[in-house]
């Protein structure tokens, strides 16, 4: 996997939720007991992660915004931030992979 592949899943993911309205950020995931917010709070955590780990930085808790609809932006900076790291391939593929699981969990 590469850079270009883990910014289209993004690119993917954004298409898809970047004109919800809260109701249906606070809608519960395919086939789970979380939110689809929660679920993609979740998913810019993990690759804020990824992020630090590949700039040899310490972790950080990524803040909850007070508006959910904030979160397609979140994301952005976040794979953003990883993508600028320069991380082996098999990172990105990781990143990626937990973006298109997201994507399909919503």
């Amino acid at each position: 996997m590469s850079a270009a592949d883990l910014t289209r899943a993004r690119d993917l993911l954004i298409n898809q939720v970047g004109h919800w309205q809260q109701p249906r950020w606070a809608a519960t995931a395919a086939g789970g007991n979380v939110s689809r917010v929660d679920l993609v709070h979740r998913l810019v955590q993990e690759i804020a992660n990824l992020a630090a780990d590949a700039e040899g930085g310490p972790r950080r808790a990524v803040p909850r915004a007070e508006n959910d609809l904030s979160l397609p932006d979140q994301l952005r900076v976040v794979v953003a931030d990883l993508v600028a790291a320069d991380p082996p391939a098999h990172v990105l593929a990781r990143a990626t992979e937990t973006l298109n699981a997201t994507r399909r969990a919503l």
